[in-house]
């Protein structure tokens, strides 16, 4: 349908960008929402370019409570049909729990959870007015993991956002699938832009994967209505081995 769009948060870069150039790939028309407008206007101009599909942008700050609201009402006076949503953009922080002021928890939570929660309410509608549609929660191999003494709210918000992914199941009878895509250590600017590029450089190579590998196991998983997706074998094994083993044989 020529006016069917798939919209990606935080597609400038890391899983987003490897998203947005899949669904290119695909032939499907885009909509990409990031923060900054120039890397949004050069992506969308490339991808169009090189993939021959429709592809148009929107500057947005998920941090902002309002956020949502101002992407829904752009694609809506554009007449766009969202039939696939892609929830990706990410959030972290560096510090422990006691040291981040509560506004930073607060930008957390709404990058992670209420925007995800927002945009997917907004979208649904039209979904089940148009007769079905995509939903992918980008969520991390942290919500099944032990707590971790940094990033005190990653991890419980990843689970919150699969059981939220879960619930929506619900909506099959409408055409509508949910997807939660669990990565592992994924190689992207991510870390260095939240502070946490330390960790990262500790973990063993093998643990590492491309976003490209993530984006596209990712994607599959979506099309194929699947609930949850870990991609690659490595963290599909690592994750059973943490529903197996007690977390309190972890060290915090």
């Amino acid at each position: 349908m020529k006016n069917s769009y798939a919209l990606v948060t935080g597609a400038t870069s890391g899983i987003g960008l490897e998203i947005s150039k899949d669904l290119a790939k695909r032939g499907f028309n885009l909509i990409l929402v990031a923060r900054t407008k120039d890397k949004l206007d050069s992506l969308s101009s490339e991808l169009a370019s090189e993939y021959n599909v429709d592809c148009d942008f929107f500057s947005s700050d998920l941090t902002l409570i309002n956020s949502p609201n101002k992407i829904y009402e752009y694609t809506s006076q554009k007449k766009y049909n969202v039939n696939i949503l892609i929830n990706n953009a990410g959030y972290a922080l560096p510090n422990a729990f006691h040291e981040n002021s509560l506004e930073d928890e607060e930008k957390c939570l709404r990058v992670l959870g209420t925007s995800v929660i927002a945009l997917t309410k907004k979208y649904i509608n039209d979904m089940i007015s148009n007769g079905g549609g995509k939903i992918m929660i980008v969520s991390s191999v942290a919500a099944y993991a032990p707590a971790s003494s940094l990033q005190s709210l990653y991890g419980p918000v990843k689970t919150f956002m699969n059981r939220f992914s879960e619930s929506l199941s619900f909506y099959n009878k409408y055409g509508i699938s949910s997807t939660a895509v669990c990565p592992g250590y994924t190689v992207t600017n991510f870390h260095t832009a939240s502070g946490v590029q330390a960790e990262m450089d500790s973990v063993p190579g093998f643990l590492k994967k491309s976003a490209k590998r993530i984006a596209q196991e990712g994607v599959d998983a979506m099309f194929k209505g699947k609930k949850v997706s870990v991609p690659t074998k490595t963290w599909k094994v690592i994750v059973l081995l943490l529903k197996i083993i007690p977390h309190s044989v972890f060290r915090l």
